[in-house]
C-alpha cells in the first residue's frame, strides 16, 4: 500500500476561477467558501471564482484564498471517500502559507481560525516592507550552497538571504531590491542557468520581514493551534512535530526563515512516505516531486474531475 503524504501549496498557484467548479459540483465546498466569507466579512469566493487577477494576486487575498481552495477541496476528498486525513495521510506538510493550510486540514487551526491568521500574515508582511524597496528572483539550475555564495557576494551590507530552496535546481532568493538585482547578475556570471525577478509585492521569507514576524508571534499566542491529527513537516526545521507551543515557534520564524521545501521533501520520503497528493490550486508542489523525491509519485487534485481520479488512488 503506498504511504501518503498530503502536501498544500503556496502563493503564487493562485489563479480567478479557483474553486468555481467544486464550489458548483459539492456543497462540502461550499459550506468551507461559505465560512471564510463570513468570517473575513469579504466575498472572497466571488474574487477566486471571478477574479479580477491582480486584486486576487494581492496577499492578503491570495493567502486566504489558497488555504480555502484546499480546505474544500479536502472537504470533498472526505465527503466523497468517506474517510478522515489521518485515515490516509501519515504526515502533512505545505509550501509558506500552505503550512497553515496542511494544520487546517489536519485539525490544528480551525478553518475560520487559519482564514483570520492568514489574512493578517498578508497584510503584515504587505506593510512590513515600503513598496519597491525589497524584491525576490527565482535562481534556475542552481542549488543551495551556490545561492548562499550569490547572497554573500551580492549583499554589499544590504539584506539578501535565500527565500525558498524549491528543489529540482531552484532557489529563490529575497531582500533589498538593489541587492536582488546584483544577485541576478552575479549568478549568470557564476554560470546559473537563469536569473529572474519575481513579480511579487515584498521580500518574502528574509530578515525584512521582522516586523510581521512581530504581528503573528502576538496573533498566535491569542489563537493558538492544538496538536494535529497527523504531524506537520515545518518549513523552517524541515522536521515533523505535532507540539502546538513548538507549531506556534516555527510559524513565527517561518516568516523571515528560507522554506525548505527540498528537505522537507527528502524529509518525508525518510519516514516512507512514497505518494505526495497536492490538495488545491496548480500542480506545483506535484511536479517539484519528480525532482525531489523520483523514486515517489506525484498526485494533485483542485477540480472535480482531478478529485475523483485521486479518490481512486486513495
Amino acid at each position: 500500500m503506498p504511504v501518503h503524504a498530503f502536501i498544500f501549496p503556496g502563493q503564487g498557484s493562485q489563479a480567478p476561477g479557483m474553486g468555481r467548479d467544486l464550489a458548483a459540483a459539492f456543497a462540502a465546498a461550499r459550506e468551507v467558501f461559505q465560512e471564510v466569507d463570513d468570517t473575513l466579512g469579504q466575498k472572497l469566493s466571488t474574487l477566486m471564482f471571478e477574479g479580477p487577477a491582480e486584486t486576487l494576486t494581492l496577499t492578503e487575498n491570495a493567502q486566504p484564498a489558497l488555504m480555502a481552495h484546499s480546505l474544500a477541496v479536502l472537504r470533498v476528498l472526505e465527503a466523497e471517500g468517506g474517510f478522515k486525513l489521518a485515515d490516509r495521510a501519515v504526515v502533512v506538510a505545505g509550501h509558506s502559507l500552505g503550512e497553515y493550510s496542511a494544520l487546517a486540514g489536519a485539525g490544528a487551526f480551525g478553518v475560520a481560525q487559519a482564514a483570520r491568521l492568514l489574512k493578517l500574515r498578508g497584510q503584515a508582511m504587505q506593510k512590513a516592507v515600503p513598496p519597491g524597496a525589497g524584491s525576490m528572483a527565482a535562481l534556475l539550475g542552481c542549488e543551495m550552497p551556490l545561492a548562499l555564495e550569490i547572497c554573500a557576494e551580492a549583499a554589499q551590507g544590504e539584506v539578501l538571504e535565500p527565500g525558498n530552496d524549491n528543489g529540482g535546481g531552484q532557489v529563490v532568493v529575497s531582500g533589498a531590491t538593489a541587492a536582488v538585482e546584483r544577485a541576478c547578475v552575479v549568478a549568470q556570471a557564476k554560470g546559473v542557468r537563469r536569473a529572474m525577478k519575481l513579480p511579487v509585492s515584498a521580500p518574502f521569507h528574509c530578515a525584512m520581514m521582522a516586523p510581521a514576524a512581530e504581528v503573528m508571534a502576538e496573533a498566535l499566542r491569542a489563537s493558538p493551534p492544538v496538536a494535529p491529527v497527523v504531524p506537520v513537516v515545518a518549513n523552517v526545521t524541515a522536521a515533523k512535530t505535532s507540539d502546538p507551543n513548538e507549531i506556534i515557534d516555527l510559524l513565527v520564524k517561518q516568516v523571515t526563515a528560507t522554506v525548505r521545501w527540498r528537505e522537507c521533501m527528502l524529509a518525508m520520503a525518510a519516514l516512507g512516505v512514497d505518494s505526495f497528493v497536492e490538495l488545491g490550486a496548480g500542480k506545483v508542489l506535484s511536479g517539484l516531486v519528480k525532482r525531489i523525491a523520483p523514486e515517489a509519485s506525484g498526485a494533485n487534485a483542485g477540480t472535480p474531475a482531478e478529485i475523483e481520479a485521486l479518490l481512486k488512488v486513495l
